[in-house]
């Protein structure tokens, strides 16, 4: 009989150190565009589109104003984004990446093969993956 509390069957287990294990894959390689994982993601969001709301960036990415407004902050600080109030709504904050901002798109375009290659594993099963992890995200946000 398989014990249903032992480690190694927890999915919440295995999502975290995964978690863990890939941020630390993708480290070195956004280190020298000069972002963190977390910054990454919001520089995704806006290489997507330009500007939106901290609250559009924070429904995409999952994350809490909280969480988001000091990566806000850090990325403005850096050059790559500006924040200011936004025309049509004053009460939201519209985000617009920066010359610079929009010039590193063309640096990180090398991340994603990057990681890939450091991975080891083919594409199709990483996307296979990424696509049960969706599933999984959306199962969990029901």
């Amino acid at each position: 009989m398989t014990d249903p509390l032992a480690l190694d069957r927890q999915v919440c287990f295995a999502l975290a150190a995964a978690s863990r294990s890939v941020i630390g894959v993708y480290r070195p390689v956004l280190e020298p565009l000069g972002l963190t994982h977390p910054q990454y993601l919001v520089m995704l969001a806006l290489w997507e589109r330009s500007p939106r709301t901290v609250r559009d960036i924070g429904e995409a990415l999952h994350l809490e104003p909280a969480t988001l407004s000091p990566l806000l902050k850090r990325l403005e600080a850096a050059g790559l984004l500006t924040r200011a109030r936004s025309t049509v709504d004053e009460r939201a904050l519209d985000v617009t990446l920066t010359e610079a901002g929009t010039a590193l798109r063309e640096q990180a375009e090398k991340v994603p093969g990057r990681i890939v290659e450091r991975l080891g594993m083919p594409v199709a099963e990483l996307e296979a993956i990424r696509d049960g992890l969706t599933r999984l995200l959306a199962a969990s946000s029901a």
